[in-house]
């Protein structure tokens, strides 16, 4: 049966005729739509935000600033409401330019402009309507220096428990050209993110959140995904995400342990401090996304896929926009269309057995980054020698 998550009745209709216990809100626009407050109001064990607390990725502006309210490391920034205020706004940057649609843009609403005519012309376009309501308003931020990484954590609103590390790659081209994606490839866990700054980045940025969110009324209960820059000055908050994310959720996952089922009813129950810590495989998971020529602007739909023997070996292939014909055959119709996930004892081995599935796969119009976990590779190798 199809629902559409925007029809709130619809799904509470559902959710009671099936006898649902557990309603898990994946993707962030049926959250800052206000799902979750619709299913709790009738009784509805939810794992997802409030609408109110999904603001903090339905809103750059908003979560910005909240962490100057709550004290959390983050760029400088300012918010736009208009063309003129964002062009006068750039005097107070130096170049790069990094320019945020400020609400909802599938992970494609930010621009580095390396020039002041490039961020002008940026911001025009954005103010034109490049991405549509997203777009209405601008938040103008400094450029942070440093290596990316993501942290996640589950809480209830009161407890928190740590949910493992990843690194994603959001440049569509090798060597992080091009423009932004919603990610081209990830692994997990990031090295990078050792247990001192685990502990810095709960610390300083989840922990403030979780209480800051709950001071004002807006309690925070799902998972909370931190994208992270790790500066000379220590972790920085990049940006929240209210879900898994993709490709990150599917490493994290292929690596887990524990019972993500009981967690996410713990979250939705208010008792997660009543869990144990969340255990995971030591093993080392990467996945590379095959995405349709043409992606992140116009992606070609309808080109044929063969899977051919991509799976076993520790390879699975995680289906994202893929659809049959009539006749059986599996084509693309989305921008990201394959996630090819392995396992290793270390990134280099998870890598290769990746890339030995992608190249299992005949899609002739697809692409993909051959660079996926490269930088960790490469420090495995120093390590090694």
């Amino acid at each position: 049966m199809a629902l559409d998550a925007a029809d709130h009745a619809a799904v509470i209709g559902f959710c009671d005729k099936e006898r649902i216990g557990l309603v898990v809100i994946g993707p962030e626009a049926p959250l800052v739509d206000g799902l979750a407050d619709s299913l709790r109001a009738q009784g509805v064990s939810v794992f997802g935000p409030s609408k109110a607390a999904a603001q903090l990725e339905g809103s750059k502006g908003f979560t910005k600033d909240l962490c100057e309210r709550a004290g959390i490391p983050t760029a400088g920034y300012v918010r736009t409401a208009s063309l003129d205020s964002a062009l006068a706004a750039l005097d107070r940057f130096q170049p790069p330019y990094v320019l945020k649609a400020d609400g909802l843009a599938a992970g494609k609403g930010v621009v580095i402009a390396g020039t002041r005519a490039e961020a002008e012309a940026a911001l025009a376009d954005m103010y034109d309507g490049r991405f549509g309501a997203a777009g209405a308003e601008v938040v103008i931020e400094e450029f942070m220096e440093g290596e990316e990484a993501s942290f996640f954590a589950l809480t209830d609103g009161a407890s928190i428990l740590s949910f493992g590390s990843a690194q994603d790659h959001k440049r569509v081209g090798e060597g992080d050209t091009g423009p932004n994606t919603g990610g081209m490839g990830a692994y997990s866990p990031a090295a990078i993110l050792g247990p001192l700054m685990r502990g810095e980045v709960l610390e300083r940025i989840i922990a403030p959140t979780v209480r800051i969110l709950a001071d004002e009324g807006m309690p925070y209960s799902g998972v909370l995904f931190a994208g992270l820059m790790l500066t000379r000055e220590g972790p920085k908050l990049i940006e929240y995400n209210c879900r898994f994310g993709d490709p990150e959720c599917q490493v994290l996952m292929t690596r887990l342990e524990s019972d993500l089922g009981e967690l996410m009813l713990a979250c939705a129950e208010n008792r997660l401090g009543t869990c144990e810590p969340v255990r995971f495989k030591k093993a080392t998971a990467l996945t590379v996304v095959v995405a349709a020529k043409g992606y992140p602007n116009a992606p070609e739909k309808g080109g044929a896929i063969d899977l051919g023997k991509s799976e076993g070996e520790g390879a699975k292939v995680f289906h994202a926009g893929t659809s049959l014909t009539p006749d059986g055959i599996l084509v693309a119709n989305g921008g990201r269309v394959l996630n090819v996930t392995a396992t290793g004892a270390s990134v280099t081995e998870a890598q290769a057995k990746a890339y030995q599935a992608v190249d299992a796969i005949r899609f002739p119009s697809g692409f993909f980054r051959r660079d996926i976990g490269q930088k960790e590779v490469d420090r495995e190798k120093r390590k090694a020698v």
